[in-house]
């Protein structure tokens, strides 16, 4: 009887021990693409189990530092501070640009506005314009929805498209992209910003110009050939030493298959 109880024992250790587990969180820009990748590479690969879950590239970030995840998703680069607090933990991060993305700034569909200069967007999440008529559109107060701090993408915008100006004190900050997708369809006069994976029929996109003459859309073969102004790279972060267990998915993610599976999400391949 002893010797059964030991054979299931030492089967389910086994067990156990083939199943592969990773652990990703971060970004909501980068978390349809890491969803339909895992989905893909545990279909491929019996045994293994992916979990993904959303949040911000700063709560990703600080998982990573803390020791929760195996992989933080950021839509940004990860600051100063964020690797002087994994340096001070005895850690060694690892960055791996996944994909690219084509940042899009939306309004309501009913909106006559259609294009946007670098600096009227400057001017209107800084609240320096207040109202569509500033910019060729309806006499209509601009409602301004942003991603929340801990976001990739609110960090992103700040830099590359205000310039490091703040935010006005009475931007809608959202907890994740869908929130914003959604706030801007029900709102006339919304304005917004999100990765392109997740653009729809309910919003519609800007064409953006940053010299004020050429406006450009932002689309996958715009954002492909870098006309469109506002790119940005999608990023993995890990932990150098687990780098045996992380390398698997992050290599099928940067595989012929994975590229395919950025492109089909609506994303620009690294490749």
């Amino acid at each position: 009887m002893k010797k059964i109880f030991l054979t299931i024992g030492l089967i389910t250790i086994t067990m156990l021990q083939t199943t592969i587990a990773q652990r990703i969180k971060g970004s909501d820009t980068v978390l349809p693409l890491a969803q339909k990748e895992s989905e893909s590479y545990m279909k491929a690969r019996p045994g293994t189990k992916v979990t993904v879950t959303g949040g911000g590239s700063g709560v990703g970030i600080a998982a990573l530092i803390n020791g929760t995840t195996d992989i933080a998703m950021a839509s940004r680069n990860m600051k100063f501070d964020e690797k002087a607090k994994i340096q001070q933990a005895g850690k060694v991060q690892v960055e791996k640009i996944i994909a690219y993305d084509a940042l899009a700034v939306v309004v309501h569909p009913s909106n006559k506005v259609s294009q946007l200069t670098r600096k009227q967007l400057e001017d209107i999440f800084t609240g320096k314009i207040t109202n569509w008529k500033q910019v060729g559109g309806a006499d209509m107060s601009i409602v301004v929805y942003s991603r929340e701090t801990s976001s990739g993408t609110y960090e992103f915008f700040k830099e590359h498209v205000m310039l490091n100006k703040n935010y006005k004190n009475s931007v809608l900050s959202m907890p994740a992209t869908g929130a914003i997708i959604q706030s801007v369809s029900q709102t006339k006069g919304a304005i917004g910003y999100v990765g392109m994976a997740y653009l729809n029929k309910e919003v519609k996109a800007l064409k953006v110009s940053y010299d004020g003459k050429t406006y450009i859309a932002p689309s996958f073969e715009n954002a492909k050939n870098k006309t469109y102004p506002v790119v940005r790279p999608l990023f993995f972060y890990y932990e150098k030493k687990s780098a045996a267990k992380v390398t698997p998915f992050i290599d099928y993610v940067l595989s012929p298959a994975g590229q395919k599976i950025v492109a089909e999400v609506g994303y620009i391949p690294v490749k």
